[in-house]
């Protein structure tokens, strides 16, 4: 996952999530998953960090990315 562009675009994080654009460009309207606005045509990017955390990702201590435990499977 460390391989992932910094700011990616809405094509590429419907490909990692496995849902349409269309989607995406809700999740973005509702706050689940902020955009950030380039250009003057208004084209969505997205943060590799919270399309991580989407995916519930997190960055360990060495730099790489590792899944985090599920809370009810690490409860037991």
């Amino acid at each position: 996952m460390n391989n992932l562009p910094d700011l990616l675009t809405v094509r590429e994080v419907a490909d990692l999530l496995r849902v349409s654009p269309l989607t995406i460009k809700r999740w973005g309207k509702r706050g689940k998953l902020p955009a950030i606005r380039i250009n003057s045509r208004g084209d969505r990017r997205y943060k590799k960090e919270a399309v991580l955390w989407l995916l519930g990702v997190t960055p360990s201590e060495d730099g790489e990315t590792m899944p985090e435990m599920d809370d009810e499977i690490s409860a037991e």
